[in-house]
């Protein structure tokens, strides 16, 4: 299952001094924050302000062509996270026919941001990688008190803008109720680091 999202900002961590972009998912009030590089940062931000600049930027070039082409974006998916990277697909439409590409997520959101395309991501990778505003989802029988002040911290962490922390926070909530609740968490495989696209 996909879950529809959209580009809530472009923001820098406090924590590491890296450009985060904030995927939206507001039926179930999570985020996903998907480290960038720079560039991309800029060509997202950029768009999410609707600056068009002097030149075309790459993604600007990439749409040109494709609208030249009358080849339709039909939707983005930020599809799988595999060793602390993100993945995502871009599916196209044309002349009736189908056509889906893999692509780093940061290329991905940009393009679908100027063609004014759908971004989804996979339900599993918001399970593994999101983080949600309700505090209370889970109710633990035990390790109450470490997991209420884990709360407390993601939440300061969240309002502070320090994804990278936030990031690792969540991943410590996750290993205590996945204790309890097996079947609401998926195993994850991550670093210390927050996952974090190709782009870094």
């Amino acid at each position: 299952m996909i879950i529809a999202v959209y580009v809530e900002r472009v923001t820098l961590d406090t924590s590491s001094n890296r450009f985060v972009v904030i995927l939206r998912d507001d039926i179930y009030n999570r985020w996903l924050p998907i480290v960038v590089g720079p560039a991309e940062a800029q060509a997202i931000a950029l768009q999410l302000e609707n600056v068009t600049p002097p030149r075309p930027m790459t993604h600007d070039l990439m749409r040109n062509l494709l609208e030249s082409l009358k080849v339709d974006l039909a939707k983005v998916v930020v599809c799988e996270l595999r060793e602390n990277t993100y993945f995502a697909t871009i599916d196209f439409r044309t002349n009736g026919s189908e056509a889906r590409i893999d692509a780093r997520p940061s290329d991905a959101i940009a393009l679908a941001l100027r063609m004014k395309a759908p971004i989804f991501v996979d339900e599993q990778v918001m399970k593994k990688a999101g983080i949600s505003e309700d505090i209370d989802t889970v109710e633990p029988e035990m390790d109450e008190e470490e997991l209420k002040g884990l709360r407390v911290e993601l939440q300061k962490a969240v309002k502070d803008e320090r994804y990278e922390d936030a990031a690792q926070i969540r991943d410590k909530i996750h290993e205590l109720t996945e204790k309890m609740n097996p079947s609401d968490f998926p195993s994850e495989n991550q670093d210390e680091n927050p996952p974090e696209s190709a782009d870094a």
